[in-house]
């Protein structure tokens, strides 16, 4: 399936920059993108035929929380 498939409407949802801009590079970590594991986290949420949670990245920078500023 290609990244970005023609016909499908750009979807918005509200997630904290902490958790947001990290998981940008984990995604990476494993060669995807976010837009990637969203849509795999779906199918499986749905219950799809064949559909898998998808793998976790190994530890690293975005396994730590940003310190709050409170």
């Amino acid at each position: 399936m290609s990244e970005n498939p023609p016909h499908t409407p750009a979807r918005q949802m509200r997630i904290p920059d902490d958790e947001w801009l990290p998981f940008a590079d984990a995604a990476k970590a494993q060669g995807l993108t976010r837009a990637a594991v969203v849509r795999e986290l779906v199918r499986w949420y749905l219950r799809r035929p064949g559909a898998k949670l998808p793998a976790r990245p190994d530890a690293g920078p975005w396994s730590t929380p940003a310190e709050s500023s409170d």
